[in-house]
């Protein structure tokens, strides 16, 4: 205290003046730094320090944005992770700001959390020329190794069917069907990144999705939302954020003995998989800002198996519930897949098009599910503008794809789930322009509640698995 008051030159602070001082200082400087720009959205009246973090719901937070849009208008404000951050509603503006000028908002902000996870590497948080150079890479070793063609659906039927096994293992009794789900799509997500797939009862990677998953469900929790706030003085308290922190560096030392297994076994001329691929384009470059190397990889591979496995996880758990929740509709695909396919074949790809209902239906789900309702953040790359609004370089923007999948100038029915959104009037598939996602257990009505983590999900239930 005596060198503070000696530093500052008022030797004759006693020590409440101090605290007083430093205080004051703080709020100014907080003040100061998040003065509201000319020409800015609208907002709530902000805090000192903590800004809006106090009217924050974590597992209900996009229902809140929402509420705000109502008030503030579709563009609005708040202060969140430290900063000022735009919430765009809507698909007319949703789209001026991630189509029209997509450019002037290509970067992804530092979040904290995420940070302490993965740095500035990988696929999704990375920015400017390691994130193109990962992405662009990414795309043409996934597309080689059949993404996107037809050369990967024999791997997706044969999981099919260990997934059909498990299920009628099960023998029509009541069963939670998200572990062997999870299980059957990161399978396929592990053919293409490691090479090969796990079984079902493999302990050990069991526990790796069981991580992943509780990583996913934390990001919603209030300790992390205070952790995004204020990091510097959360890593030293106990909470969700830690625990978070904790399980994913058993992923990250899963992710390493895969890419040390890669190592070992590595011939250049004939990759197995993208680890191989990535290890390969390693040994060819030797620029000095190239973001190839052992950690960017394994950041790369985390984030492929977790977008993966997660969303398509979470979108087939909400398509078994909502056929739960709606038999007649369900009876409708059932008769459809018997026309079409039948009971002697597993279904390909060029059913599709002679499955339009079916094809409805799986849209519908996805546009109910909205399993991404705040969308990842991006950030201003320079000073712009949205709609009306002047958005200064740096400004943290989330175009809630919530507010586009439920836009009532958009959907007939936006709030019903209602797959004739996706048919025309002659029963054929049509696609829709704010489309932007990315039987009943015995006794048993499932509720259509979700839980919010980084992705909304359904809440737990049980189904029964039938043979028809």
């Amino acid at each position: 205290m005596e060198a503070i008051k000696s530093l500052l030159g008022f030797e004759w602070m006693d020590g409440i003046s101090i605290v007083i001082f430093l205080c004051v200082f703080v709020l100014l400087a907080d003040i100061l730094k998040n003065r509201v720009p000319s020409n800015f959205p609208p907002g709530p009246w902000a805090l000192p320090l903590i800004g809006d973090l106090h009217r924050i719901k974590a597992s209900r937070i996009h229902v809140q944005l929402s509420e705000f849009a109502e008030k503030y208008g579709k563009i609005f404000s708040l202060r969140l992770f430290g900063g000022r951050v735009v919430v765009i509603n809507g698909y007319k503006l949703v789209r001026e700001a991630l189509v029209q000028k997509g450019e002037d908002y290509v970067d992804r902000p530092v979040i904290p959390i995420f940070c302490a996870m993965m740095g500035d590497k990988g696929l999704v948080m990375s920015n400017s020329n390691p994130w193109k150079q990962q992405r662009r890479f990414a795309l043409h070793t996934l597309r080689n190794f059949g993404v996107g063609k037809k050369t990967l659906e024999p791997s997706i039927q044969q999981e099919s069917q260990y997934l059909t096994e498990a299920f009628a293992n099960h023998k029509g009794q009541p069963m939670n069907a998200q572990p062997l789900i999870i299980s059957a799509v990161s399978n396929i997500i592990n053919c293409l990144v490691f090479g090969h797939r796990y079984e079902y009862t493999d302990k050990k990677y069991l526990s790796i999705l069981q991580d992943f998953k509780e990583v996913v469900f934390l990001q919603g929790s209030s300790s992390v939302q205070i952790y995004n706030t204020f990091p510097w003085l959360m890593k030293w308290l106990p909470g969700s954020h830690n625990k978070i922190l904790t399980m994913f560096k058993r992923i990250v030392d899963f992710v390493e003995i895969k890419v040390k297994e890669h190592r070992d076994s590595l011939d250049p001329s004939s990759p197995r998989d993208y680890i191989d691929c990535f290890l390969t384009e390693m040994g060819e470059r030797d620029e000095k800002d190239s973001s190839f190397d052992i950690e960017n990889l394994c950041s790369c591979t985390l984030d492929l198996f977790g977008a993966g496995t997660e969303t398509t996880t979470t979108t087939l758990h909400w398509g078994l519930l909502y056929m739960i929740y709606y038999p007649q509709i369900q009876e409708r695909v059932q008769a459809e897949i018997d026309a079409v396919i039948g009971s002697s074949r597993a279904p390909s790809l060029n059913d599709k098009e002679d499955m339009p209902y079916t094809n409805a239906v799986v849209h519908e789900i996805q546009r109910m599910a909205n399993i991404i309702p705040l969308n990842v953040a991006r950030m201003a790359t320079k000073d712009t503008t949205l709609d009306k609004y002047t958005i200064p370089k740096g400004t943290i923007i989330m175009p809630t794809l919530n507010s586009v999948l439920h836009d009532e100038t958009m959907w007939e029915t936006p709030h019903s789930f209602n797959p004739q959104h996706f048919l025309d009037r002659d029963g054929q598939f049509r696609k829709r322009e704010a489309f932007l996602p990315f039987s009943a257990a015995d006794g048993e009505q499932p509720s259509l509640d979700f839980v919010l983590g980084f992705t909304r999900s359904p809440k737990p239930y049980r189904l029964c698995a039938v043979p028809r």
